[in-house]
């Protein structure tokens, strides 16, 4: 997968994604509020080297922030199905926005539905 993922979207098309998909969380009223207001860029620059160490483009976020505990650094916020969903149907939308090909938009979907899932802290 990382390397499809690698060839097909790369590290500009990481960014592009990324971009998109915040422009969309901050116009969300549901998930808008669970990030600092005074803090998107950090959101922003999180993701996007979280995404390129796990597609095996960049060692940056374990330098800067070591093993990624996503569960752990996601608690403090409430989230059931139907914030798991917004992501994903968010980041859904940022892939067709920069359209990025259907083989790799598929693996990409698989794999955020899976961490969307196991972000998931409260019941519904």
């Amino acid at each position: 997968m990382e390397k499809k993922i690698l060839q097909n979207v790369g590290e500009e098309g990481i960014t592009k994604l990324v971009t998109a998909f915040y422009k969309r969380v901050r116009e969300d009223d549901l998930l808008a509020p669970m990030y600092p207001a005074h803090d998107w860029r950090g959101a922003e620059s999180r993701l996007r080297d979280f995404l390129l160490f796990r597609f095996g483009m960049s060692e940056q976020y374990v330098k800067e922030r070591g093993h990624p505990r996503l569960r752990m650094r996601h608690l403090p916020f409430s989230i059931g199905s139907t914030e798991s969903q917004r992501w994903q149907q968010l980041m859904g939308e940022a892939m067709d926005e920069i359209e990025i090909d259907s083989e790799a938009k598929e693996l990409l979907g698989a794999f955020f539905a899976q961490v969307a899932d196991f972000m998931r802290n409260r019941p519904d």
